[in-house]
């Protein structure tokens, strides 16, 4: 049924690019390694971004925006930082026709010049927590861009918070990495693991990182979003002090999280097919296309489309938002608007044709299973809501058994190399190898270390070191 779609199995490269082109969700800019989003694509942005959005205002946070130019000396101030990031940078050296006295880096992240300002906000512990988020682009020079998942310039929310105790800011930490994991389960239909990241894995200037790691169709892990304690570094590369209670002088504790535009991507490569793209229900910006649908003009302008706009309504009530979306593409045949809300992913699409009219229903058709049923119009309103549940709820499971049975266990080192010479999936072993042992594992296999799963705190033998106590780690080869 698929057109100018690849096979997943042929080509899963070229399948995920051919889902983007098709849906049209992005495209290629001029400038190497951007990418432009499209109308549709920026929609799911905006879906995603209001449940995120909504989460961190429920915790309390604030949004406010930062400069997009940084001072090439901020960047320097925490070396682990600009060791991270240097061969990423972006750098501005002439602006106006002259040349600048300092270079301006195009922000990778914003903690640099988010702690300067800290810095001059913060005098007494009255003055904290600050909890602020920005939703920003930032940008970072890839040499393999892919659209969504790698790209120089991306959209993101990075959240920034400084606190006068490392244990507020720790709580910080872990409940943002929560909020994270709600909203990937609940909202994307994401089965993620959420952990905490490896010595080698951790984000430049961290003391501690965690993160949400999901798994893609072709087996391959995901890293969907992370949060980190920067215990003190920040604020002391940047002077982020206050006046404690006793009246000492100490620097605060800061955080930082955040998750980008490559949810898109996990979107896409976790629940789409050969036929199109995919979208899970409550993360939709469209739920359901009504198309009505006749070979008589007359009928089609003054009976279906009057009865299509008046159902239409009635269930952006029910769902309550504007929802639902009634297809008027009356030029195109009735195959071609099917296949073209099928390729862009809405979840629901409801066929209203003469004889449904008569009859008092409409035709319902499921995008994930594809199956069809009569609804009569009276009820839609009840069964519409319940019937995207239920395919939130197919479409979560589909997942989740997916990365069940693509996660073995191994106890020994060869048996980590045998499980991750397949076709892809996530091995739990037991490994305490710090940097050196990531990396030998990396040269030999191309996996990485993917997170120390939070929900399972058993410890086992080191399949490097061999020493007892070694914490479970899920290693994987990722994008």
């Amino acid at each position: 049924m698929a057109r100018n779609i690849t096979s997943r199995s042929q080509d899963y490269s070229q399948w995920y690019l051919d889902i983007i082109k098709v849906a049209e969700l992005a495209d290629y800019a001029p400038v190497r390694g951007c990418m432009v989003i499209r109308p549709t694509g920026y929609a799911l942005w905006e879906s995603i971004q209001h449940h995120f959005d909504e989460a961190f205002k429920e915790t309390g946070h604030v949004n406010a925006y930062f400069p997009l130019l940084i001072p090439q000396s901020f960047i320097e101030k925490e070396a682990e930082h600009v060791e991270g990031f240097a061969p990423e940078c972006a750098v501005v050296t002439h602006a106006g026709g002259e040349l600048l006295e300092e270079p301006l880096v195009v922000r990778p992240t914003s903690e640099t010049v988010i702690g300067h300002m800290y810095s001059k906000w913060v005098q007494s512990w009255r003055d904290l927590p600050i909890l602020i988020n920005q939703w920003a682009n930032v940008m970072r020079w890839e040499k393999r861009p892919r659209l969504f998942l790698r790209t120089s310039e991306f959209l993101w929310q990075e959240g920034h918070t400084a606190h006068s105790t490392d244990k507020e800011a720790m709580e910080e930490t872990l409940r943002m990495l929560e909020v994270y994991r709600r909203i990937m389960t609940d909202i994307l239909a994401l089965p993620v693991i959420s952990g905490e990241k490896t010595e080698g894995e951790r984000f430049p200037g961290a003391v501690n990182t965690y993160t949400c790691e999901t798994m893609m169709s072709d087996g391959k892990a995901l890293q969907a979003g992370t949060t980190h304690f920067l215990g003190q570094n920040f604020a002391r590369a940047f002077d982020i002090k206050f006046q404690n209670r006793e009246g000492d002088l100490e620097y605060a504790w800061t955080t930082s999280w955040g998750v980008s535009t490559r949810l898109i991507g996990a979107i896409i490569m976790t629940h789409s097919d050969d036929d199109g793209l995919i979208i899970p229900p409550r993360a939709a910006p469209v739920k359901t296309v009504i198309l009505p649908i006749s070979s008589d003009a007359e009928k089609l302008e003054n009976e279906l489309l009057p009865r299509a706009v008046e159902i239409s309504s009635s269930l952006n009530t029910a769902l309550g938002g504007r929802f639902t979306t009634v297809d008027r593409q009356f030029h195109l045949r009735p195959g071609d608007r099917f296949f073209h809300h099928l390729q862009r992913g809405v979840p629901l699409r409801l066929e209203l044709g003469e004889k449904d009219l008569t009859k008092g229903t409409v035709r319902a058709v499921r995008r994930d299973t594809g199956e069809k049923m009569d609804i009569p119009i009276e009820t839609l309103s009840e069964k519409i809501p319940l019937l995207l549940e239920e395919i939130q709820s197919t479409l979560f499971n589909r997942a989740l058994d997916f990365r069940k049975a693509k996660t073995v266990s191994a106890s020994t080192y060869e048996e980590l190399k045998q499980g991750l010479s397949g076709d892809g999936g996530f091995v739990e072993t037991w490994f305490a190898g710090g940097s050196a042992g990531e990396q030998k594992i990396k040269e030999e296999t191309g996996a990485t270390a993917r997170c120390i799963p939070l929900e399972d705190s058993s410890t086992g033998k080191c399949i490097i070191t061999g020493e007892e106590g070694a914490p479970k780690v899920i290693f994987a080869k990722a994008y």
